[in-house]
């Protein structure tokens, strides 16, 4: 978990961050949410040098020269390239605070993947400290989403929370401030881009980009039967003449391509399940479970779930943004949530 946050400072500025695979979200006390943009760096080739982060290096993906890469430093849940993760994350800090350069005390909360190692922890404190923090915590994901959606994690009730990120699912069972069980698998909003890639690569020999496959989930992604149906044009290129071809996709389409990563998503639900301490038995079957993420929002995903599960299953409301407004209310209510881990 964290560590106990000194609360007999007074902190001139307080700051949340969401450090996903897919997009990192910074908060600022007093102004909400000033920063959502994707986890990529666009780095030279040769020099390694960063030319740029977040939206302007995801405009590069599929389109950076060869002395160009775009990168996504976080992948599956970890760490891939820890000073790029590093670089990434003390640039948009950095903007964020930019206003309280001059502050004489910053305090961050990065709420992070549960499997993180020690040392992947200790190189975001750094680099947060690098861009100007003086205090600075981590805190698994799950909780800060579960905090997030108002939920009492400090007391003996139970709560299940299944964040659906860009690179990860992460199921928790918390109560009394502690994961008690779960589980993390390396699917999540990526994985379904993937398989909508593939997808249409072998079924249609139309060979589709990273950005295009997602638009496709977007618009027209389902988690099972039920949703209404819907087309979209899809545009990329041929994969016998090498050409630009555009094909009309629809949802049936997408169901199809993403039914095995959704399974794992409900099969990974139901061990942790199986994993949770019986006495909490009784809370989950009344409070159920609570989806947060981008992917959380899949069509049909909370009905495919509650029936494999058998306990009710709900969406979070503004699922995409649990974790960061979980990680600044522990930031801005320190005296309630400064024991939790104890």
């Amino acid at each position: 978990m964290f560590g106990i946050i000194p609360v007999s400072r007074r902190f001139t500025s307080a700051v949340g961050v969401d450090m996903g695979t897919g997009n990192t979200r910074v908060h600022v006390r007093g102004r909400g949410i000033v920063l959502n943009e994707p986890s990529v760096v666009a780095v030279g080739t040769t020099d390694r040098v960063v030319k740029a982060v977040g939206l302007d290096a995801k405009r590069m993906l599929g389109r950076t020269p060869g002395t160009l890469a775009a990168i996504r430093p976080l992948r599956d849940g970890a760490i891939a390239d820890v000073t790029l993760a590093e670089e990434m994350l003390r640039r948009f800090l950095r903007r964020a605070i930019r206003r309280w350069h001059r502050a004489a005390w910053v305090q961050v909360v990065v709420a992070v993947p549960t499997g993180l190692t020690a040392l992947e922890r200790r190189a975001i404190e750094s680099s947060a400290a690098a861009a100007g923090a003086r205090e600075v915590r981590t805190v698994p994901e799950p909780v800060a989403a579960a905090i997030g959606m108002g939920l009492s994690v400090e007391t003996a009730e139970g709560h299940v929370v299944v964040d659906v990120g860009g690179g990860t699912t992460q199921i928790a069972v918390i109560a009394l401030g502690s994961i008690l069980s779960g589980a993390s698998i390396r699917v999540g909003g990526g994985r379904l881009d993937q398989a909508i890639a593939a997808h249409i690569r072998r079924h249609y020999g139309l060979v589709i980009g990273e950005q295009t496959a997602e638009q496709v989930k977007i618009r027209l992604g389902a988690a099972g039967d039920g949703e209404e149906a819907r087309t979209m044009t899809v545009s990329g290129r041929d994969l016998v003449s090498g050409l630009p071809k555009s094909i009309e996709v629809d949802s049936g389409d997408v169901r199809e391509a993403i039914r095995e990563p959704v399974q794992q998503i409900v099969d990974a639900v139901i061990r942790a399940l199986e994993k949770s301490p019986p006495e909490l038995a009784a809370d989950i079957v009344d409070r159920g479970i609570v989806l947060a993420g981008g992917s959380a929002m899949l069509g049909g995903l909370d009905r495919l779930i509650a029936r494999a599960a058998g306990v009710p299953v709900r969406v979070a409301e503004d699922p995409m943004t649990c974790v960061v407004r979980g990680a600044a209310r522990i930031v801005e209510d320190f005296e309630r949530y400064r024991r939790l881990g104890d």
